[in-house]
């Protein structure tokens, strides 16, 4: 792949995973356990994803 798509992908993943971080924070507020298991096993796999791509 090559270095520009690589740069957008991780922008992307980058934003992705600054989105989930802030749901997260807004659901440890709200005492959801459940949701808060959800969004960290998702910040989880994009934060995965942005290492495999950079």
């Amino acid at each position: 792949m090559d270095t520009p798509m690589k740069q957008s992908q991780a922008d992307i993943l980058s934003r992705l995973y600054d989105m989930k971080q802030k749901q997260l924070a807004q659901a440890l507020q709200q005492g959801n356990s459940l949701h808060c298991q959800v969004l960290e096993a998702e910040a989880e796999a994009i934060s995965n994803a942005l290492k495999s791509v950079r």
